[in-house]
């Protein structure tokens, strides 16, 4: 019951604050920085590029090889990219990158990207032949928008779209971290024609590291819990289906955590924080495997204190799984789809939890 009713605080905490609007950009309103673009915006088309991350695409050929663009995106203190890809695939296209501190100093670089790892993704390197001078990005009202013409005769028939993660820019030497999200698109520039961005990174490592300890101590572990209070009538097979169902909870949420420790997160925000909640919830589950191994008989008198040991470390276990499953998915500034998601398993892992909890009690009264 008590992980039950903190289930209910921690997703009504972290749904709150994903429901806070971000500042968008949109082609329904003019682009606010015009004055501030280094070349000629007037007649530019506008496009919307990636839906998801509420990417905005300005471009026009401004002469007759030379293309300007100008992408525009949320700010979430994080990088913003665009690639030129001829198959659709990241590797062996080149980037225009850019970011702004908080100072407000703004860098534009491109990208050789020669690999899916940052070391393979040389800064001030690529096959963009990039007009001097016409390199910029601002943050204004929380939208970044930055700028930048390529001479070409052609535009690449794919574009490439990132994002950083929330809270982490590139560090001096400019190399950029593993992007949070990743999508590509089919583009015409002569039509005008974008088809619908589609991401790439669905499976990408962090991810890995979500679905794994979201499966593992949110989903399954709660579960196995039910078994244990509710089907005890059923014995022995309550027993064998709760020590089953935990331990395979247990495998997940420990593959999620060795994933998770091998993520390129330096300057995330709060990352370390999920971290140390992360380490807690393992120790927490080690000391539940140990008890385990160390269970006294039935009729042993120190039963009744492991059971209130075992009981406890279980609840407190779940209670900070599930509050570091919604704090993990917020400093990665994931879709609401990942909230929402989990928020409705928890909702009928709630009600079912309610509903056998007041069977219990009236069952246990007669």
């Amino acid at each position: 019951m008590e992980a039950s009713v903190l289930s209910v605080i921690f997703v009504s905490l972290f749904l709150l604050v994903r429901s806070q609007n971000t500042s968008t950009d949109s082609c329904s309103s003019n682009l606010a920085v015009s004055n501030l673009i280094p070349f000629d915006t007037s007649s530019f088309h506008c496009l919307s590029a990636w839906s998801s991350q509420s990417f905005t695409l300005r471009y026009a050929k401004t002469d007759n090889s030379t293309w300007g663009f100008v992408l525009s995106a949320p700010d979430t203190n994080a990088y913003i990219a665009i690639g030129f890809s001829s198959d659709g695939k990241m590797v062996g296209s080149s980037a225009i990158a850019g970011w702004v501190n908080s100072s407000g100093a703004g860098t534009v670089k491109q990208y050789d990207l020669g690999g899916e790892d940052s070391s393979s993704c040389p800064p001030d390197q690529g096959k963009l032949n990039i007009v001097k001078n016409s390199t910029t990005i601002i943050s204004q009202s929380s939208v970044l928008y930055m700028s930048f013409e390529i001479i070409a005769e052609q535009t690449t028939p794919y574009l490439i779209y990132s994002v950083g993660p929330k809270g982490s820019l590139p560090s001096s030497n400019y190399y950029l971290s593993e992007h949070r999200d990743m999508a590509s698109a089919s583009f015409n520039a002569e039509t005008g024609a974008i088809g619908e961005a589609t991401t790439d990174s669905g499976f990408s490592k962090a991810r890995k590291h979500a679905l794994l300890v979201i499966l593992g101590w949110g989903v399954l572990i709660p579960i196995g819990i039910i078994a244990a209070r509710y089907f005890k009538h059923h014995d022995p097979h309550w027993f064998y289906s709760h020590i089953s169902i935990q331990a395979i909870g247990f495998v997940l949420g420990l593959a999620g955590i060795i994933i998770g420790f091998d993520l390129d997160d330096e300057g995330v925000d709060d990352i370390d924080t999920h971290k140390a909640i992360g380490i807690t919830i393992l120790v927490l589950g080690c000391l539940q495997v140990m008890a385990f191994l160390a269970r006294p008989n039935k009729t042993s008198k120190f039963r009744k204190y492991w059971n209130w040991y075992h009981h406890n470390i279980g609840r407190l276990a779940i209670a900070f799984g599930i509050a570091n499953i919604f704090f993990g998915l917020h400093i990665a500034d994931e879709s609401n789809s990942w909230f929402i998601g989990y928020g409705a398993f928890l909702g009928v892992w709630v009600l079912v939890t309610l509903v056998l909890e007041i069977r219990f009690w009236m069952t246990r009264d007669d």
